[in-house]
């Protein structure tokens, strides 16, 4: 049957006893129960849950810069100065203890240790080790929380990425920001909650694609996908008006527009008709919000000089960090930027060197834009990708070039503001980063603790599908209370 049927009609008396008692029963069971452990929305399905997830919110948004492909710890966020005195020497069998590798190395004779050819040094004030890659992101270390304990399931990049933004290696479940604004809605009536930015990487190699289901609703209603923000041209299409429209008579067309869908949704019951009404009067509200927002003219010299002059050109790193401030202060709730090019199978020195020279001013810049506008104690800033990079080489290894494998089992990101811990660092490797060996922090871990930032407790925010109870961390996940203020 298709899953359309139900609305192609108007509820029959089955269907309305068939809705009444299950509505009936939630309702006695949240009486007898008192706070329910699954919140469930009754009524109007475009209400945010708010008001039955509210624990206590540290922050209001989330800024989550994803460098897509998987950078290296080894040579940015996990110092092992140690491994120099192991250079070429084989990864030791008690370190590996049989886990699996990629197809990509796994027929080759041995897995040689690479050292860092960078390296380390201890951010002012708090003695965090950056890399010597990111000395701007070295100076605002006293405002980071550096997680070096992340590990997750997936060890390819499609499943890998899927996993850490929709809590499933398999397409098809909504992505966390579309989580977010089902559960406690937008904070801004002319953009959307949740918006997309994709930068390219200064040398023109993006490597892995992203596909849009990245940012897609899932099994959601469609209202909560992200939009994505275009970097030439208009932001986003038909923002203005065809030839011979004028603003009173496309007023005068949504609105009969929206008379038409209410009468349909009074009709059949079918919620995406609600979704496509909001929609349509979102589209018209941003046809003078985008504009607004996407033209940087009015920002002063001090944020170019802050951010780099980078910042001018539509589409770099730093002039979607800065639309990501931007953004954050017209109240949109979830920004998502995606930075490619961090696949490094070879040659990782130099292609290292030219993505972290993308992304360090412009990603230290917002941290501190977003401070001294007195917006980052309730911004949220994630930094980091999929997974790690292995300690042995992929291919041949010299003291000047090698490449680094896929790795899961331990990698490093940092977090600032929305009520996480400045100037810590959490979790520990062995002394190969290959095994995490204090305070392990699983993907799943990481949502729920993004989750409860924003006063969501990931274990109640769930959504009906298929005959289950869903959830963005599925049946897992507990809070990094640790690194929480």
């Amino acid at each position: 049957m298709s899953p359309l049927d139900p609305f192609s009609i108007a509820a029959s008396r089955r269907q309305f006893l068939q809705h009444t008692s299950l509505g009936l029963g939630v309702a006695a069971l949240n009486c007898i129960g008192g706070n329910s452990a699954v919140a469930t929305r009754i009524g109007d399905p475009t209400t945010p849950l708010l008001s039955q997830l509210q624990i206590a919110p540290r922050a209001k948004r989330v800024i989550y810069l994803f460098q897509a492909g998987g950078p290296s710890q080894l040579e940015l966020l996990d110092c092992k100065p140690q491994l120099d005195s192991r250079f070429q020497t084989e990864l030791p069998d008690s370190v590996r203890q049989g886990q699996r590798i990629t197809g990509m190395v796994s027929g080759q004779g041995q897995l040689l240790i690479a050292p860092s050819r960078f390296g380390f040094t201890a951010a002012p004030n708090c003695g965090t080790p950056i890399g010597n890659l990111l000395p701007f992101t070295q100076k605002i270390g006293d405002r980071l929380c550096v997680v070096n304990s992340l590990h997750t399931d997936a060890i390819n990049h499609d499943p890998a990425i899927t996993f850490i933004q929709s809590g499933s290696q398999q397409p098809g479940r909504p992505s966390m920001g579309s989580w977010i604004d089902y559960g406690i809605g937008s904070e801004c009536d002319n953009l959307p909650a949740f918006v997309v930015l994709i930068s390219t990487p200064s040398n023109g190699r993006p490597d892995q694609g992203l596909l849009s289901r990245l940012w897609g609703s899932g099994f959601l209603p469609t209202r909560h996908q992200g939009v994505k923000l275009r970097s030439a041209g208009e932001p986003v299409d038909f923002l203005e008006n065809p030839a011979g429209l004028n603003p009173a008579t496309r007023r005068s067309w949504l609105t009969t527009l929206e008379q038409l869908n209410q009468r349909r949704f009074a009709a059949v019951g079918d919620p995406e008709i609600q979704t496509r009404i909001a929609q349509y009067e979102l589209a018209a509200r941003m046809q003078t919000s985008v504009p607004e927002l996407a033209d940087v003219a009015g920002e002063p010299e001090s944020t170019f000089a802050l951010y780099g002059e980078d910042a001018r050109k539509p589409g770099t790193y730093a002039r979607n960090c800065l639309m990501a401030r931007r953004l954050a202060e017209r109240g949109v709730r979830f920004i998502q930027l995606y930075h490619r090019g961090w696949d490094h199978h070879g040659d990782l020195p130099n292609s290292i060197s030219s993505l972290a020279h993308d992304v360090d001013q412009a990603s230290a810049a917002l941290v501190l834009d977003l401070e001294q506008r007195g917006l980052l104690e309730d911004t949220l800033v994630i930094w980091g990708g999929e997974f790690g990079r292995t300690v042995y080489s992929q291919g041949a290894v010299t003291r000047e070039t090698y490449g680094r494998d896929h790795h899961g089992r331990a990698f490093s990101m940092w977090m600032a503001g929305g009520g996480v811990k400045p100037g810590i660092r959490y979790g520990r490797t062995d002394d190969f980063s290959f095994n995490v060996i204090e305070n392990p922090v699983h993907i799943h871990d990481l949502q729920a603790t993004v989750l409860a930032c924003l006063g969501i407790d990931h274990e109640r925010l769930t959504f009906a599908f298929q005959g289950r109870q869903y959830r963005l961390t599925d049946v897992h996940g507990s809070v990094v209370r640790d690194i929480l203020n």
